[in-house]
């Protein structure tokens, strides 16, 4: 808070440390396994201490590289294991990670029996139907059961009979939602409802960690934020009171990776204006304009989505915002696949440091002048 001090235990000692800074950016993430207690699942690395013991996986120190590498090879061998028997899986969530998983299977994994389930009546539900339609008919070229309008509930033998296993599933993955992973945080920093029953950061325009009074949490003598949450562990939304999602400062915004990259940049260009203000005395901007501080919006990049229909196949859509079927599918099919590809590899190359990398994505945040979306005119 207003101390500026943090409580952390490090990894090889027996008590924890408190220490100062003058700015935090929390970039926590979340985590995928709503059912679960800590919020495991596959997708995340089980990282917190206290819930390693109650996890699925106790033997595994996944906070390491080595750690995280021997539990994929495990899972590995267990499906395998499972092929062999030709034995029934059943996939709980068709939204982007249940679509890509099963698809996945069925592409790597052949012999496995395969069922895919959600609540809502297509596929991809946000997605615009077009996009929905053609991930379903893959699937159904594929020989990858659907059953939708259908709500997950394994105690109830009349589900089962419903999605035809009888004889339930030898192996489920539940694939649905997010859930908040921000235990570290005062109670009073974090939202009442959300996604997986709330637990979200609080944050205001500029990114800075807020109190449910809509206090600034973080504020220095001066009043200027010191600490910013960004990315899949804030609240992804500005609300206003009595309105719609549409007339929101800023509506929601999907846990994905372009806005957490987004909402870095701002927050680490608050920092630096901050820096000035504070401790520099510098109150203009190169051309004489107050200095001040940049507020989020909604990024017209968090309407981009590639889904992947194992490695071979995949749909891109364009355009989308905050309201469902909005957006449109632009490539589809293997010229989409190899779109895929060509991000994985830029984006891997950009995280090693390496020319190719930077020189694509560098101005994908860093664009001098926006013609549209909610960005400045003139770039951050």
């Amino acid at each position: 808070g207003a101390d500026r001090t943090a409580t952390v235990m490090p990894m090889f000692a027996d008590k924890c440390e408190v220490i100062d800074f003058d700015f935090c950016v929390i970039a926590a993430g979340c985590n995928f396994g709503v059912f679960h207690k800590w919020g495991e699942s596959l997708w995340f690395p089980t990282i917190h201490a206290k819930a390693q013991p109650e996890g699925s996986w106790p033997h595994l120190d996944e906070r390491f590289l080595e750690g995280r590498r021997r539990h994929i090879l495990e899972e590995y061998k267990a499906i395998g294991k499972l092929e062999e028997k030709s034995s029934t899986i059943l996939v709980v969530g068709a939204g982007f990670i249940g679509v890509e998983w099963a698809t996945e299977l069925q592409h790597f994994f052949p012999k496995l029996k395969l069922t895919l389930i959600d609540f809502l009546p297509q596929c991809l539900g946000p997605l615009p139907a077009k996009a929905a339609n053609y991930c379903k008919k893959y699937m159904e070229r594929k020989g990858i059961k659907q059953f939708y309008n259908t709500k997950y509930d394994a105690n109830n033998q009349e589900f089962w009979n419903k999605i035809e296993l009888p004889n339930k599933a030898d192996k489920e993955y539940v694939c649905i939602g997010v859930k908040a992973s921000n235990y570290f945080m005062p109670k009073e920093t974090l939202s009442a409802k959300g996604p997986g029953g709330g637990g979200w950061i609080l944050m205001d325009m500029n990114l800075a960690v807020k109190t449910q009074e809509g206090k600034v949490w973080s504020a220095d003598e001066k009043g200027y934020p010191r600490i910013y949450a960004i990315g899949d562990c804030n609240y992804g939304c500005v609300e206003a009171p009595d309105k719609k999602p549409d007339d929101w400062p800023i509506p929601p915004i999907p846990k994905i990776s372009y806005p957490g990259e987004e909402e870095a940049i701002i927050a680490i260009r608050n920092i630096e204006i901050v820096e000035k203000l504070v401790y520099k005395n510098i109150t203009t901007t190169a051309f004489g304009a107050p200095l001040k501080l940049n507020t989020m919006h909604w990024p017209w990049g968090a309407g981009m989505f590639a889904t992947s229909l194992g490695p071979d196949d995949a749909c891109f859509v364009a355009g989308a915002n905050w309201q469902k079927n909005s957006g449109l599918m632009c490539v589809w099919g293997s010229p989409c696949a190899v779109q895929k590809e060509i991000i994985e590899a830029s984006k891997v190359d950009e995280c090693a440091y390496g020319i190719v990398g930077r020189l694509i994505w560098h101005f994908v945040h860093h664009t001098p002048v926006h013609l549209f979306g909610g960005g400045p005119r003139w770039g951050y």
